[in-house]
């Protein structure tokens, strides 16, 4: 109930707002154990914090060759390699990196299965 009454749960409604919200998550976040009402509290709090960022800093959606640069980076495996493990044309995928060319269909289930992603987070351009 402290925490409630030093800093309300109510919907942030300014920059401001939120980098005091920010701080009284920090100041949590930095203690080593929370009791369950310390730990509802923020999740409360991240909730509205993050409500705040998705409408007033949203972040787009990464690119399909900023995507693919990422999964392949993190796997290590080169064009080539790629391009032999999923039979696509290494023209293809040299396309895509280079942002002249977005995911086919195609090319989304077979880099979903290759990389062991949700065919969700290739698709979020289409």
């Amino acid at each position: 109930m402290e925490l409630v009454l030093d800093f309300p749960l109510a919907s942030i409604k300014s920059d401001e707002h939120l980098a005091e919200a920010q701080r009284v998550m920090d100041r949590l976040l930095a203690c080593d154990t929370l009791d369950e009402g310390a730990e509802t509290y923020l999740d409360a709090l991240s909730d509205l914090a993050g409500s705040y960022e998705d409408e007033h800093h949203a972040i787009p959606p990464a690119s399909d060759s900023d995507m693919l640069r990422h999964l392949m980076d993190a796997k290590g495996v080169s064009q080539t390699q790629l391009s032999r493990d999923i039979a696509l044309p290494k023209s293809s995928i040299s396309e895509v990196l280079s942002g002249k060319k977005n995911f086919s269909r195609q090319m989304i289930r077979k880099l979903a299965e290759y990389f062991h992603v949700d065919i969700g987070v290739l698709a979020a351009n289409i």
